[in-house]
């Protein structure tokens, strides 16, 4: 059954899996929260008690007209706070974490919803794509990673790393055996992709998350990394894609699209996962391996020091 098969057949109601007990006083980060799945999950996060939601976000006004629309839903003031993150660059990636790291006691959990869908366009020098769904949302999760160590320890809690994926990444075919070689070259270099940049992006972040799980074990590290697949969803996510592929979602949304909240049901579960959700998805390949050096070319020293 590929992604289309299962997006026809998903169901579209599902069990809010967040409580107040579990949630209440806690600080979090949401990455791409000003629309679709990451503001419905922010907006949860905000009404169940949370005592901070970072809302992290490239287009600052429209994150704070997100943060308006949220405070007006729930009635609940000084808790959700907008900060840029423009992952088409790794500088704001950084200045993001740095600041994180800097200002916030500690995180429970981040869900890195943000992602992009084009068949075109170039930033840091490879595929949006790339940069964007891969590249910039794995250094995120790196340069955070010693924190939430260091919180897990200091607080005795666990921390999350949860990473939006898509069922889409399952039906790569022929291009699957360019992934397992070198995705950073491969995949780059591929310009016939088209579309199919965004499942091979989304491929790339279930590898890595399953390979970084295996190198640093919840036992050792205390901290849970897993990636979740929402389905087929209502948003604006395909909004740079061909007419004839909007069309085809239109479709299919009409048959079994989950709407955006009940999509972003799917992200809060994740965020709160139990041990047994570390590194979950599928199985292993040799794709960290590739982007791992990727990420030491931008910050010399990043990976082995999350991970050591």
């Amino acid at each position: 059954m590929n992604a289309n098969e299962r997006a026809l057949v998903q169901k579209r109601e599902l069990p809010l899996l967040i409580t107040k007990e579990l949630c209440a006083g806690r600080t979090y980060i949401v990455t791409g929260s000003n629309i679709g799945l990451g503001l419905e999950a922010a907006r949860h996060l905000v009404g169940i008690g949370a005592a901070k939601v970072i809302m992290a976000v490239r287009n600052l006004e429209a994150g704070e007209e997100a943060k308006k629309d949220i405070e007006e839903s729930t009635g609940i003031k000084g808790v959700a706070e907008v900060w840029h993150l423009d992952l088409s660059s790794y500088a704001s990636v950084r200045a993001f974490a740095s600041k994180a790291i800097e200002t916030l006691e500690r995180i429970e959990a981040v869900i890195e919803n943000a992602a992009v869908a084009s068949a075109v366009g170039q930033a840091e020098g490879r595929h949006i794509a790339l940069t964007v769904n891969v590249t910039s949302t794995l250094l995120l999760a790196i340069l955070l990673l010693p924190k939430l160590r260091s919180d897990a320890a200091k607080f005795g809690y666990t921390p999350r790393i949860s990473i939006v994926s898509s069922g889409t990444g399952l039906d790569l075919g022929e291009y699957w055996a360019k992934i397992s070689e070198d995705p950073m070259v491969n995949m780059d270099a591929d310009d016939a992709l088209g579309m199919s940049s965004y499942p091979a992006s989304k491929m790339m972040e279930i590898l890595a998350v399953r390979e970084i799980a295996k190198l640093l074990p919840v036992a050792r590290g205390g901290v849970i990394i897993n990636s979740i697949n929402p389905g087929l969803c209502v948003t604006n996510l395909s909004r740079n894609a061909p007419q004839e592929l909007k069309d085809r979602l239109k479709d299919m949304w009409a048959q079994s699209g989950r709407t955006a909240e009940c999509g972003s049901r799917t992200l809060l579960a994740a965020a709160v996962g139990g041990k047994d959700s570390h590194g979950s998805y599928m199985d292993d390949c040799q794709a960290w391996d590739s982007i791992a050096r990727e990420l030491e070319k931008i910050v010399p020293g990043s990976v082995s020091k999350a991970l050591e």
